[in-house]
């Protein structure tokens, strides 16, 4: 029987093919990305962790790796209404065409554009990451590395023109177009300065915008922006780089920067694989993640709800060209799937030793797990803290609480043992306090309740159904194990004499007694949360 393969592993061998398995080379990985905007948590799925995984899979056979993110600071600032609206007053409008890095922070609490969006994506990198990613910018590459692809481009810009011009379809560049586009000295703008004539390492332009004529350094600007993605790839030495599928038609945007690579630097392009974008759906509508029209979920707005480690599950279960939504009302649901994933890697593959013998699905989800993990795998299973439950006990306990009420619930349940280690506590905490900030900011209704401090007496005086809540109430302190399925047993026992009408009626009394409405979260989970002492007063003492 052959041995499934993650599609990962498929892409290192192909990557392994692409350098002659010369395991003496030095293997570049990198993707690129525009600081316009919000820095979404779509944007780890291909420039980082499709390349992290790949580099995992090629240094454990033997190769020397390196993994980096191109930051594309020098792309002029197109000043979308989004991007405008970050700005207080409408000030944004003077900064349209300026490169992204000299645009000011809108809040006044970095340097700059770039740094201000960047946080909340660059400083939570090595949270999702195995922290050995080098980050650099085109505005450091264009005063070092990137000097001699500029001058070889201008030294060729007839072949640069011909080959873009073929991309360009009905807006060629005339003939006297120099592929640089300096920064105008007056009004700041990238976007509109034309180049008239080189010498040395300047360029003298005329800015189409403010009308100013200069002179400027060949670092201080940047390359058509097809000519700028090749030159990266030889000035960096690229061997691989994923990119989104809006650059994969044949005949598009890569196509045309292979062709550059190829015919104008005489340089071999990198392996590439393209990838799908991200989605996001709120509230039913779904939309794909954009950094300039601020659409999307930041890494850090994930950290605060759910485990990084989550997150890389769903990227690599899920092949790159398949589409993922991001719904975070759906937390639990992905925790649901990583925990099955972390039950098949213990039962199929730790407790043998051995990857034969699994399914394929076993076999993806597996290794999906495998690669998601940021620290070393434990020898022994993990506690595996059950997010919606901890969604719903964080709701019955004050946030002050102590953790020792959290772990009673939980071996009173069933769910935890009478002896956890250090490691499962912190699990369990780490998993409670995000699940609590879940249940703050996109938990839905169903979710969502407030236990009822005191049951007034006109709420009992219009209980149809006393006399069974009571005896409900001293049905579920007779148990045993207080967990969700003889909760549920004991709940299904008490209404099994009653029509569909009588049932629906019921429950709404039921919930109106423990949280003041008539619906809320599903019953027996409600009740496993609020624990025995509360459900039991209520539905006993208080309605005596």
């Amino acid at each position: 029987m052959t041995r499934p393969r993650h599609w990962i592993e498929e892409l290192a061998d192909q990557l392994e093919e692409h350098v002659g398995r010369d395991r003496s080379r030095k293997i570049i990985i990198n993707g690129g990305l525009s600081v316009s905007g919000l820095q979404h948590i779509g944007r780890l799925r291909g420039e980082v962790l499709i390349g992290e995984g790949v580099r995992r899979i090629l240094e454990a056979r033997g190769y020397s790796v390196e993994q980096m993110i191109v930051l594309y600071t020098q792309d002029a600032w197109k000043g979308k209404k989004p991007q405008q609206a970050q700005f207080p007053g409408g000030e944004g409008g003077k900064y349209v065409g300026w490169p992204l890095i000299r645009v000011p922070d809108p809040r006044g609490c970095h340097s700059n554009w770039v740094e201000h969006y960047w946080e909340d994506f660059g400083g939570y990198l090595d949270r999702f990451t195995d922290g050995r990613i080098m980050v650099v910018d085109t505005t450091g590459l264009y005063k070092k590395e990137l000097r001699p692809v500029v001058k070889e481009s201008i030294e060729k810009r007839e072949l640069v023109r011909s080959i873009i011009n073929k991309y360009r379809g009905r807006n060629p560049y005339p003939e006297d177009w120099v592929p640089f586009e300096p920064i105008c000295g007056n009004c700041g703008r990238i976007d509109r300065t034309k180049t008239l004539s080189i010498e040395g390492d300047e360029a003298e332009y005329v800015c189409r915008a403010c009308g100013y004529r200069g002179r400027t350094s060949l670092s201080e600007g940047k390359l058509n922006w097809r000519l700028e993605w090749a030159g990266v790839w030889k000035a960096l030495d690229i061997t691989f780089e994923p990119y989104g599928k809006d650059h994969a038609a044949p005949g598009g945007s890569r196509d045309s920067c292979v062709e550059l690579s190829e015919k104008v630097f005489n340089h071999r392009p990198p392996m590439g694989t393209w990838y799908e974008w991200v989605s996001l759906r709120v509230e039913g509508r779904e939309t794909d993640m954009s950094s300039s029209d601020f659409r999307g979920v930041t890494p850090r707005e994930w950290y605060e709800v759910a485990h990084p480690e989550v997150l890389r599950y769903l990227y690599y279960s899920t092949p790159p060209r398949r589409k993922i939504v991001i719904d975070l009302s759906q937390i639990p649901s992905y925790y649901q799937a990583y925990y099955e994933a972390e039950d098949i890697y213990y039962e199929k593959v730790m407790s043998r030793g051995s990857w034969e013998n699994l399914s394929e699905e076993e076999y993806l989800k597996a290794k999906s797990y495998e690669l998601a993990q940021l620290s070393t795998i434990p020898v022994e299973k993990p506690f595996q803290p059950p997010y919606s439950t901890l969604a719903l006990i964080s709701q019955a306990l004050p946030p002050e609480a102590p953790m020792e009420h959290v772990v009673r619930r939980l071996q009173s349940s069933g769910l935890l043992g009478s002896n956890p280690g250090p490691e499962d506590l912190n699990r369990l905490k780490e998993t409670l306090d995000r699940a609590r900030r879940w249940v703050e900011r996109y938990a839905p209704p169903s979710m969502r309740y407030k236990p009822l401090d005191t049951l007034s007496p006109e709420v009992k005086r219009g209980l149809r159904y006393r006399d069974i809540l009571k005896r409900l109430g001293e049905e579920l302190s007779q148990l045993g194990e207080w967990s969700q399925e003889s909760i549920k047993e004991t709940m299904i026992k008490a209404t099994k004499e009653m029509g569909p009408r009588e049932r629906r009626e019921f429950y709404r009394e039921f919930y109106r007694v423990l949280v003041g409405r008539d619906s809320g979260p599903r019953a027996a989970p409600l009740v496993e949360a609020l624990g025995r002492d509360f459900v039991v007063k209520r539905l006993v003492e208080d309605l005596g």
